[in-house]
């Protein structure tokens, strides 16, 4: 364990000499630099997955210019509708750009398409703590929808755990993913002056506590700090080295 945290430690402090660690000036390139973080999360702690079906992810390229793939036979997936979507991996916005978006005049004003020449707006659709890979189809579906717990049984997506309610307009997430899930809420909110319902922030703060912060977590928070030059405190708090 030890000579893991040493590793760690200098791999984040190279990562941190050789990067830029600026702000992603857009979602475009954050969708760039996502894999190579995967990359060495792969190296480290090994085979990586998707967020909500936990299906591999396999990188081939270099670790400056990876390429990632989903492999969707040992999660068990199986499409409920786009298969083709379903053999791609996608990068998912935890918080939906629309959440964030629609708080702001740009997006009152046009949309999506005016906020995209939107500085601010750019800046929050690329950052790095809120962006996950996510098989194509599962993202997709999901869409906008706000997270929740309903008790319900995963039925679309084969032995996949998520739950997508296109009647209620829900999403019911893995209990594996619920704790990264309401530290990006939690994140978003705090950094860009999102507003939460009150209901919407209870019940991040709840699955906060109940599903903890695991290592790879804390490393992923290190590796993106390196590269964007901030950090997740709602992570960082409960990660060793930063004690």
């Amino acid at each position: 364990m030890k000579k893991l945290m040493q590793t760690t430690l200098a791999v984040t402090l190279m990562l941190g000499l050789t990067s830029s660690a600026q702000a992603m000036s857009s979602f475009s390139s954050a969708k760039r630099v996502l894999p190579q973080i995967y990359w060495q999360l792969e190296e480290e702690f090994g085979q990586q997955s998707t967020v909500y079906c936990g299906c591999p992810i396999e990188l081939s390229g270099s670790a400056k210019k990876p390429k990632w793939t989903v492999d969707l036979k040992p999660c068990g997936y199986e499409a409920r509708k786009n298969k083709n979507r379903a053999r791609h991996i996608e990068v998912e916005h935890i918080m939906p750009a629309w959440e964030f978006g629609h708080q702001m005049k740009c997006w009152r004003d046009g949309g999506r398409k005016l906020c995209g020449k939107d500085k601010n707006f750019k800046k929050m659709e690329g950052d790095l703590h809120n962006l996950f890979p996510s098989v194509g189809e599962v993202n997709g579906d999901r869409g906008n929808f706000q997270f929740t717990d309903m008790g319900a049984k995963p039925t679309k997506y084969g032995k996949c755990p998520m739950v997508v309610d296109f009647e209620l307009k829900l999403a019911q997430p893995p209990k594996e993913a619920r704790g990264l899930i309401a530290r990006a809420y939690l994140y978003m909110a705090q950094e860009y002056g999102i507003r939460l319902a009150i209901q919407q922030r209870r019940l991040y703060e709840a699955w906060d506590r109940q599903y903890p912060v695991t290592a790879w977590e804390c490393r992923r928070n290190e590796l993106i700090k390196a590269e964007q030059g901030n950090d997740n405190p709602f992570v960082t708090k409960h990660c060793p080295l930063s004690r």
